[in-house]
């Protein structure tokens, strides 16, 4: 095996798949939006295939249009990963957690007992929050953005200095002198920011990975300095390898600057593959669980190309006159992509198909081509690993991991089983316990 390993992350949201129409798909029970037993199934069938964590992303807010679309987030990430603990024994457990809406007491009391539970599996990926119908919800209006990072350093900070209030070997169980804990070995924090604050300490002791992992998914100069501080994961969007090499390298300078190796941050490209036992059965698949949305997107597909575009044309390729004038939007890096496709001759509808307006690079075909892509981007240094957004959960998962996952091991990029027993041991992130000491 190479020196380097690619490292998965697979997304898990509402219980049916990334794509909005899963719910309505063959086989598919459309109650599994409250069924946490279909959520610990998925997580199973992905800890199968040796995922290293699990990612749920999450916003305080009902964002889809529940007319047609199942809400795209689990009920509540900590209550769905507190499930999968207990049905899972290796998979890392990440959830998003807002520092705008939260109090740090809380934030850290609930990831460190998610640690405890889970042996040492969790990681917060730490997020602020801009959307006004989130703030609403907590009677708030939403802060300018650097009020809003600074929220999140104090939060961070606070946190993770509770997550160390019991120091180490504080738990002493010692039946025998009938001492439960050294009370000496356990202090408040007492640190008091700007705008959050907290005395503590935590109820909680460390667990085998000592405190959860910190992962960030902003971008930007606010992203990246939270990223480059605390985070050992970073969640990216990048449609090409060039971009993708970029932010890698945007969120390693920004610990190095933090006083940290940029060896320890992580970086993770977003992936949605379309697999099938060949091209045209990945697009049909595609095709099916498009049906509703694909015509709605036939005028921004237009717009990615320059072109106005109609209902009228959706299964009918683009012109010679329409692909002479075609060109690529500036201001959508999927453009490019979606005029390739274009430029092959396929009709509007299987353009869309492609996975042209997904929120991450669609590889579609055989499951070679989704573990060609990989190992392009893996071996270009562009990624450190990717998270997987999996179209349909209920086989999806499954063929990701019986027919990618395989691919990958012979090919000797991933590991065949799990190296370690922690998230930190899977992202090769080392021990911390409280505050990082060696941040400027």
């Amino acid at each position: 095996m190479s020196k380097r390993s690619m490292i998965l992350g697979m997304q898990l949201n509402n219980g049916y798949g990334s794509q909005v129409s899963s719910w309505r798909m063959p086989g598919v029970n459309p109650s599994n939006y409250t069924d946490y037993d279909a959520l610990v199934r998925y997580a199973q069938a992905a800890e199968r295939g040796k995922v290293a964590f699990l990612f749920l992303p999450d916003t305080p807010a009902l964002t889809s249009d529940v007319n047609y679309d199942a809400p795209q987030m689990t009920l509540d990430p900590m209550m769905a990963l507190a499930a999968i603990a207990r049905g899972t024994e290796r998979i890392g457990l990440v959830a998003t957690g807002s520092t705008t809406f939260n109090e740090p007491y809380n934030i850290a009391r609930q990831f460190k007992a998610l640690d405890v539970m889970s042996h040492g599996r969790a990681g917060w990926n730490a997020v602020t929050t801009s959307d006004p119908s989130a703030a609403a919800n907590y009677g708030q209006e939403i802060a300018p953005r650097p009020e809003r990072y600074q929220r999140a350093h104090e939060t961070i900070q606070i946190s993770q200095a509770l997550w160390g209030s019991w120091e180490e070997d504080a738990w002493t169980r010692d039946k025998e002198t009938g001492r439960f804990a050294d009370a000496s070995k356990i202090s408040p924090v007492n640190i008091r920011g700007e705008l959050v604050s907290s005395r503590g300490p935590l109820p909680i002791p460390p667990s085998e990975q000592g405190q959860p992992v910190i992962f960030s998914a902003g971008g930007g100069e606010y992203g990246l300095g939270l990223a480059g501080r605390y985070a050992s994961g970073v969640i990216g969007a990048a449609f090409t390898i060039e971009d993708a090499r970029a932010q890698r390298e945007a969120a390693r300078e920004a610990a190095r600057q933090s006083g940290r190796n940029p060896d320890e941050v992580k970086y993770f490209a977003g992936l949605m593959p379309a697999i099938g036992a060949t091209k045209r059965a990945a697009l049909d698949r595609r095709l099916m669980i498009g049906e509703r949305t694909f015509p709605q997107r036939v005028p921004y597909l237009g717009s990615m190309l320059g072109l106005s575009l109609d209902l009228s044309q959706l299964d009918q390729p683009l012109t010679e006159g329409q692909l002479a004038r075609a060109q690529a939007s500036p201001f959508d890096p999927r453009s490019r992509r979606a005029l390739e496709v274009a430029r092959e001759g396929w009709t509007i509808r299987n353009i869309l198909a492609h996975g042209v307006i997904d929120y991450h690079p669609t590889p579609v075909g055989e499951a070679s081509v989704t573990a060609d892509h990989m190992q392009e981007w893996f071996e270009a240094g562009a990624v450190d690993g990717f998270w997987v957004s999996v179209d349909i959960y209920e086989d999806g998962i499954d063929t990701f991991v019986d027919e990618v996952v395989p691919i990958l091991q012979e090919r000797g990029l991933m590991p065949t089983d799990y190296e370690g027993t922690t998230l930190r041991d899977y992202l090769g992130a080392p021990h911390q316990y409280g505050l990082d000491s060696r941040l400027k």
